[in-house]
């Protein structure tokens, strides 16, 4: 028997989603979004096996409902599950990035027999919409589930099954870790990084050079910054209480740094930054909350052709990239040109490939 899927929302996610669970044996992916351009594109693309313009006219007919909406609009969908005629024993999961608010509808829905066990696929990337979908988007990352308390195995399992298609690392937690961990680990850093350019627009008017230098460390400290401003409007008001905590352990963290620079103790300052050079540097290189472009630092140096040189020897070796760029500030970063791939392997490939054949040094940030 056929298994069929439903995707609500078909941009990067939702679109990614679609994609990697047609891998999935007997199983048909169905999808729809508000944008009737998008639904095109997913048609000609193939992203889904079949287009739909009403979603409730063939709810009944599917097994498993995945809503890849931001996370407001989500909310609004599964209010309007509650008058669907689904059909019984249905699956309902979502996408978003945070899952208190969201887990407290899905009560509403089981009073109704709706099962609905919340989702959050930690992957991303600097580019969105369905044009942007890919079906490896998700591989390695971590899947995090938060059923309401007491799920059915039954249930989870069967979500599982057809979640293992993303090649994803799924685990389940509740949904108040959750939002409490991705408020450290992803909220925080966004909003972090917002201050970080606001500050810098400051600058111009008195330092307008400033913006100039900012094409080093500073950009790809603040790369995060270019995110959906709607998207991280709704995650930040769905997610404040944990945020504001967060912010307030960050107070505290500033005015530590403030007490040592006032204090001017040159070995308290060295050992604050060996002590957060050593957490960092032992963060896991790999996907985690937020999208990690895989970016491989290469330091080469400036001579007619060197940049042809570099990404020839790759083509040699079939390694496809995504992405180029030169620093042109070489401050806080460890080489001038910055290549992206599409998975860790092929960065590893890339870089052992320009260590050998060219002896330029590499680095993995």
């Amino acid at each position: 028997m056929t298994r069929k899927v439903l995707v609500i929302g078909l941009g990067l996610i939702g679109g990614s989603i679609a994609l990697a669970l047609q891998k999935a044996p007997e199983t048909k992916i169905i999808g729809y979004d508000m944008d009737t351009q998008t639904r095109e594109h997913a048609k000609t693309l193939n992203i889904v096996h079949e287009i739909v313009t009403d979603p409730q006219a063939v709810a009944a007919d599917v097994d498993i409902i995945i809503f890849g909406t931001p996370v407001n609009a989500t909310l609004v969908w599964m209010e309007q599950l509650k008058s669907w005629p689904l059909k019984n024993k249905v699956i309902i999961t979502d996408t978003g990035s945070t899952k208190k608010l969201i887990m407290q509808k899905a009560s509403e829905l089981r009073e109704l027999g709706i099962t609905f066990i919340g989702g959050h696929p930690m992957a991303g990337s600097h580019k969105s919409g369905v044009l942007a979908a890919k079906a490896h988007l998700f591989e390695n990352a971590y899947y995090m589930l938060t059923p309401l308390a007491g799920e059915e195995i039954v249930h989870m399992a069967k979500l599982e099954s057809l979640l293992k298609f993303t090649h994803a690392k799924v685990v389940s937690v509740s949904a108040s870790e959750h939002d409490h961990m991705t408020a450290v680990v992803s909220h925080l850093p966004h909003v972090i990084a917002a201050s970080l350019v606001h500050q810098l627009g400051e600058e111009n008017g008195e330092y307008p050079m400033t913006r100039s230098l900012a094409a080093g460390g500073f950009r790809d400290v603040t790369r995060i910054a270019s995110s959906n401003p709607v998207l991280w409007r709704d995650i930040t008001l769905q997610n404040r209480e944990e945020l504001l905590t967060q912010l307030e352990g960050w107070e505290k963290e500033m005015t530590r740094i403030k007490e040592l620079l006032t204090d001017g103790s040159s070995q308290a300052i060295e050992n604050y930054f060996s002590v957060a050079k050593e957490l960092r540097d032992e963060l896991p290189i790999s996907a985690g909350a937020m999208y990690t472009p895989f970016d491989l630092y290469v330091d080469v140096p400036d001579y007619p052709g060197v940049i042809s040189e570099v990404t020839g020897l790759l083509a040699d070796e079939a390694i496809s990239i995504t992405n180029l760029r030169i620093v042109e500030s070489r401050e806080d970063v460890f080489g001038i040109l910055v290549i992206s791939f599409q998975s860790e392997n092929d960065r590893e490939r890339a870089a052992a490939c320009i260590q050998q054949r060219a002896n330029f040094e590499t680095y993995i940030s």
